[in-house]
């Protein structure tokens, strides 16, 4: 009987990615691919460490799935593996840890296990460690995946690695510097993509923005994209020093491309964006987001922000509240504040309480309810392009999807639009719950 392997992924889309190409492999090694919850003979978890709650994510799931099925092999990988493997390692039942590199040659690291020997598993042994050191994390796995909910959009790794130095992440130190799939390899992937049957292609990265592989930059990459046959391509997000004039004119003009940007601004009082060591000012992302409002009027436009970094004051939180309430964005990705290891600014002070913390977060969430509530109901009457997705039980009487500025949308199912283009017009707005429409053509 062929072994079984279940995969649980946290983080970010390109985790997901990845998540997805490491499934391959085994698929391909004659592993069966159960769902995370079900017993299985491997278990993998792709971790995440953005925050303090994202590495006690990661424990908790760790130690569920070795209470509830001791047998299972364990293996821990992703950012959280590649920077604290010892920590994950100390806890009881876990077999392997393996580092951004490595997870890329996993089938490797199970070969024992995949010929029959589980002698380890659920026994008093010493967990394997194998991860690279920074300066060696120079592997550009793949990525490539499909959203497993809705089957109609498709994640595809473009670039990993970062070269930015902001004070709060460390994210560079779990995944490198900056590299680039070559052009080449992004094109065939994106032609697997649309063989599959998939209508829109989600560009991921850590820094998408900062694609360069020979001399060749995001620009580049996007034009050739739009030559291939897929019906949609979204730009999953891009930091504001690098949404160039020539991106937002390609986007405007493309019937390809999702007028819909997603520009991390992270604060909104210039003191605090300086702690942090972005690369921009504020009066430079306000000129970027109303060029962009000038170029294309209904373009959707997401925010992320954190709050309660070192030095916050009342007045600097509300020097971010009334810049983001006087730009018109969409929607706010809120993050609280996490101290990380190793990052400048863990060392500053001026902390922050966590009471605060959840209480600016709780406003700004608040705020970004009000702006989508806004931005969707504004929209009312207007027509769009629908991509309807795969009814999640076949008991549904609605089917929903998105625009292509990122409005939610629904109605009543009819026979063959799932997975298909429409064009429609919204009709009744909800608040921030699905907009109701009809199907034009």
């Amino acid at each position: 009987m062929a072994k079984s392997v279940s995969i649980h992924t946290l983080g970010c889309k390109l985790n997901y990615s990845e998540s997805s190409t490491i499934a391959k492999q085994l698929v391909a090694k004659g592993l069966d691919l159960k769902r995370f919850g079900e017993k299985s003979d491997i278990f993998i978890l792709n971790t995440c460490t953005v925050t303090e709650s994202a590495d006690k994510e990661c424990r908790q799931i760790i130690r569920s799935v070795i209470r509830n099925n001791p047998d299972t092999f364990v293996v821990v990988t992703g950012c959280y593996a590649q920077l604290k493997p010892e920590e994950i390692a100390s806890i009881k039942g876990v077999d392997l840890v393996i580092g951004s590199n490595e997870k890329f040659r996993i089938t490797d690291y199970l070969q024992d296990v995949l010929e029959g020997n589980l002698s380890c598993a659920g026994q008093e042994t010493k967990p394997g460690i194998y991860v690279s050191p920074l300066n060696e994390l120079t592997v550009l796995g793949e990525g490539l995946t499909q959203d497993t909910d809705a089957r109609t959009r498709a994640f595809l790794k473009i670039q990993d690695g970062c070269d930015y130095t902001c004070s709060y992440c460390t994210i560079p130190f779990a995944r490198g510097g900056s590299r680039s799939l070559p052009v080449t390899k992004v094109i065939e992937n994106a032609k697997k993509i649309v063989a599959d049957g998939y209508k829109e292609i989600v560009l991921t990265g850590v820094n998408v923005g900062d694609y360069n592989f020979e001399g060749n930059k995001l620009i580049d990459v996007l034009y050739k994209l739009e030559k291939t046959e897929i019906e949609r391509i979204r730009i999953s997000s891009i930091e504001p020093n690098l949404l160039s004039d020539e991106i937002i004119e390609l986007v405007a003009g493309s019937e390809k491309f999702c007028n819909h940007f997603h520009i991390p601004l992270q604060s909104g009082d210039r003191e605090i964006l300086r702690l942090m060591q972005r690369r921009y000012k504020l009066e430079t992302y306000e000129k970027l987001i109303y060029k962009i409002k000038e170029i294309i009027s209904d373009c959707g436009i997401g925010v992320d922000v954190i709050v309660g970094f070192p030095g916050e004051t009342d007045e600097r939180f509300e020097n971010t509240f009334n810049f983001l309430s006087s730009l018109p964005v969409t929607y706010l990705h809120t993050f609280s504040y996490s101290e990380r290891d190793n990052t400048k600014s863990a060392k500053m002070e001026n902390k922050v309480p966590v009471r605060t913390i959840k209480e600016r977060s709780r406003i700004l969430r608040n705020l970004s309810m009000r702006k989508k509530a806004d931005f969707w109901s504004g929209s009312i009457g207007t027509e769009h392009r629908v991509l309807f997705e795969t009814l999640k039980n076949d008991s549904d009487m609605e089917i929903e999807g998105w625009t292509e500025n990122y409005i939610r949308v629904k109605t009543g199912y009819k026979e063959g639009i799932e997975n298909s283009v429409k064009n429609v017009k919204l009709t009744i707005p909800e608040g921030t719950k699905p907009v109701e429409c009809e199907i034009i053509s």
